[in-house]
C-alpha cells in the first residue's frame, strides 16, 4: 500500500458462548480470509451496536442469542488489506438455533473452548473470547 488506510469502518463481534464452547466462523472474506474468527460484521447506518451485533450472529451463522455485556472496542488495523476496522466485540448466550455458515462465512460451528487456542490466528479474537468466558463465570 502506498498511502495512509481508508476511514476505520464501524464493525461488531459476538463471543457467543453455549456451556463450554464458543461459536466461531471461518472467514470467507479478507482480512483474515479462510482464518477462524468470532461471527460478526459492519454496522448498518442507524443500526443500533447492540442490533447489529445479533444481526450479524442471525446472517452468518444462524443462531439467536442475547447480549450479555460489552467485552471490548479494538482497533482491527489489517494494512496488507488496506483495512481499518473498529470492533466492538460483545458477549452473547446461545438462546437457539444450530450454526450453518450463511452470508460471508465459509464455516460456522460450535468449538469447545479448550481447542480455540489452536484454532484462531489472532490473539486478540483469543483475548476477546477469554474475557468472555471469564465474564460468564462470574
Amino acid at each position: 500500500m502506498t498511502g495512509p488506510l481508508p476511514a476505520p469502518v464501524p464493525c461488531v463481534g459476538v463471543v457467543c458462548l453455549r456451556g463450554d464452547e464458543v461459536l466461531l466462523i471461518r472467514r470467507g472474506r479478507p482480512p483474515r480470509l479462510g482464518e477462524w474468527s468470532l461471527p460478526g460484521g459492519r454496522i448498518e447506518p442507524g443500526e443500533r451496536t447492540v442490533d447489529a451485533a445479533l444481526r450479524e450472529l442471525r446472517e452468518e451463522t444462524g443462531v439467536e442469542a442475547e447480549i450479555t455485556s460489552l467485552l471490548d472496542v479494538i482497533d482491527g488495523v489489517f494494512p496488507e488489506a488496506e483495512r481499518h476496522y473498529v470492533l466492538i466485540d460483545y458477549a452473547a448466550r446461545w438462546l437457539s438455533g444450530e450454526p450453518v455458515a450463511g452470508d460471508d462465512a465459509l464455516e460456522a460451528r460450535f468449538v469447545p473452548l479448550d481447542e480455540v487456542a489452536a484454532l484462531v490466528g489472532w490473539d486478540e479474537t483469543r483475548r476477546v473470547i477469554r474475557m468472555a468466558v471469564e465474564a460468564a463465570a462470574v
